[in-house]
């Protein structure tokens, strides 16, 4: 019975996937019908919505509906002949599963010998061509950086044709779910205060108005949250912020009557969502300020006055937290290091007696999050893969394509919650059974790799991209690394990849300041065999202030939760990265443990013996 299941299965999936390309295809197809009748020679399709968001509502899903590849990153050209996708390391064996067929080529940025879009299109298209896409999805900051780069070729731009739309038969709507008020004893500011501090920095940049796209800036400068993207808990809408009033421009069903009073109360104007372009386009005078990175090619056209350009005011202002954020955050820890424990006590005990799914693993732990009476919704959709399939960054386990973990080697997990406290992203590598020496080795370089970064003390001034070497030297020194960061800054109650800073090979000039919250998290993959992260958060605070080096700066650590001690190779790891682990599983034990029964206690205990 079981071969004649799994035989299903498996034609199931095959039939399902031969319907996947077949659709993709007709879809091109369709896409270059409508360019050579609009004389469209090559037509961009990003990953972005209106408002540059990293994650998007389905509306606005348009890369993966034209090409298939469901990553968060990337960009899709296609031209009359041809079509590829560009993305990072972190995707490429997902994109390569997922294009496979379709009539789609992937380009791997950053590798050795492949071209960029730009170079791609130099090389393919003939001067004077003409290049289109949506310009409400495309930044001015991209718009200008393409511009430039192709200048010599005398290339037309046509960036009002949204030719998907025109395609995309019963395309999901705009999302409208309802907004709520997020309380300050959570965010220790009112927004009466956060649109004081908004406007005192705009008018000493000289401006008069200011233009905010970005959507976590506006939840965060308002104290609302929403749903109207799957993961992050936000609301569609623009704000433009004048000496007096907030202009809120948003679709009014999602305002509940104590919402729009809240909102009213602090001198915030609400205005149709589509109507924020009529708006600009009759301003007279006076000097907008926007962000070049955040703010559409759409909505740039219409301002006719006076601009300045600058990074979102609201983005430094949030990424610091204050002290009753982190303090919330702290509690939020907590409340996710019970369901972990829980969780990892729950697997490694069932694994004895049964096997389980990559599905069912992930349904398991988000049951034990959803007990808390604080939980709003998972912080991103949790990456559940077993043995070989954690060898990808960002696997996706699915109904027609999962393993199933059974008694051996690793199980990854990587999740996270959105709790009205705090935001929450850790990754832990559990062994699940009988592990080879090369497994335990990888696993300790890693762990070696995230507690250096954990315990490194570092001058006031440094970068993210100055710290990130300290995580890879233990894997560097065995001749392997990563291609993905080594952390990311996190939102409060708000996305879990949080900008500007962070922990990266990539250059970054944003300072890391007093009360921001990072990620640490050094991985190793190799195909066909394992992958391995661990993932802890920290918040950023000072030290001690030195006669000869000033200002100190260090790593407090925020997630609680056991590292899976039978996964080391002690032998390998230094007095101090020992005495950091034994520290830190005894701060573990002693913050959960009044919160768990007698079963999960004593997992605990011997979970962070000391070693």
């Amino acid at each position: 019975m079981l071969i004649c299941y799994n035989k299903i299965t498996y034609y199931k999936y095959r039939l399902i996937n031969e319907v996947i390309i077949i659709n993709i295809q007709l879809r091109i197809q369709k896409l270059r019908t409508l360019m050579e009748k609009e004389g469209i020679d090559a037509y961009i399709v990003p990953s972005s919505d209106p408002h540059q968001s990293e994650y998007v509502a389905e509306h606005y899903a348009a890369r993966t509906f034209i090409s298939g590849f469901t990553g968060s990153a990337g960009t899709v050209v296609i031209t009359l002949k041809e079509a590829g996708l560009w993305t990072d390391g972190r995707y490429f064996v997902q994109a390569e599963s997922q294009l496979k067929d379709t009539g789609v080529s992937l380009f791997r940025v950053g590798e050795s010998g492949v071209p960029s879009i730009e170079e791609f299109l130099k090389e393919t298209l003939k001067n004077g061509s003409k290049i289109g896409f949506d310009g409400k999805v495309i930044s001015v900051d991209y718009f200008r950086k393409l511009k430039e780069t192709l200048l010599n070729k005398g290339f037309i731009y046509e960036v009002k044709n949204d030719l998907i739309n025109k395609i995309w038969e019963n395309r999901p709507s705009v999302p409208t779910t309802q907004v709520i008020t997020h309380d300050i004893k959570y965010t220790g500011k009112s927004r009466e205060e956060k649109l004081g501090q908004a406007i005192l920095h705009m008018k000493l940049m000289g401006a008069t108005h200011y233009v905010i796209s970005g959507l976590d800036d506006i939840a965060w400068l308002l104290n609302i949250r929403g749903k109207d993207i799957k993961y992050n808990p936000l609301t569609i809408a623009y704000i433009v912020l004048s000496e007096d009033i907030c202009y809120l421009f948003i679709d009014e069903r999602k305002l509940g009557k104590e919402v729009r009073l809240e909102l009213e109360k602090a001198h915030v104007e609400i205005r149709p969502y589509e109507s924020i372009n009529t708006f600009l386009d009759d301003l007279s005078e006076g000097v907008v300020l926007f962000d070049p990175l955040k703010t559409n090619i759409w909505l740039h056209s219409s301002i006719k006055v006076k601009t300045l350009e600058s990074l979102d005011i609201t983005t430094m202002l949030k990424a610091i937290k204050n002290e009753t954020e982190i303090q919330n955050v702290r509690n939020a820890m907590v409340s996710d290091g019970i369901a972990m424990v829980k969780f990892i006590n729950w697997i490694k005990k069932t694994i004895k007696t049964r096997h389980i799914t990559e599905i069912e693993a992930s349904q398991k732990l988000e049951s034990f999050r959803i007990m808390n009476e604080l939980f709003y919704d998972s912080s991103f959709s949790t990456i559940s893969a077993y043995k070989a399939n954690a060898s990808m960054p960002h696997y996706h386990a699915t109904e027609q394509n999962q393993a199933t973990i059974k008694p051996e080697s690793f199980y990854l997990v990587d999740s996270g919650a959105q709790y009205l406290n705090g935001t929450t992203d850790i990754t832990r590598t559990i062994v699940m059974g009988n592990l080879t020496e090369e497994e335990k080795t990888d696993y300790t370089l890693v762990l070696k790799g995230m507690i250096s970064l954990s315990m490194q003390r570092f001058v006031y001034g440094t970068t993210g991209s100055n710290l990130d070497v300290i995580a890879r030297i233990p894997l560097w020194n065995a001749g392997m690394d990563y291609k993905h960061g080594t952390g990311h800054g996190i939102g409060f109650f708000l996305n879990v990849h949080e900008g500007p800073y962070k922990i990266s090979t990539v250059p970054n000039t944003v300072k890391l300041e007093k009360g921001m919250i990072i990620s640490n998290e050094p991985g190793l993959y190799k195909p066909k065999k394992h992958g391995i992260r661990i993932e802890n958060l920290v918040v950023v605070r000072e030290d001690q202030k030195t006669q000869y080096g000033g200002q100190f700066m260090k790593f407090e650590t925020l997630t609680l939760c056991p590292i899976d001690l039978e996964a080391i190779d002690v032998s390998l790891l230094t007095k101090e990265e020992k005495n950091w682990l034994n520290e830190y599983h005894q701060i573990v034990f002693n913050k959960l443990s009044p919160y768990l029964d007698e079963f999960d206690v004593d997992y605990l205990k011997q979970a962070t013996k000391e070693i």
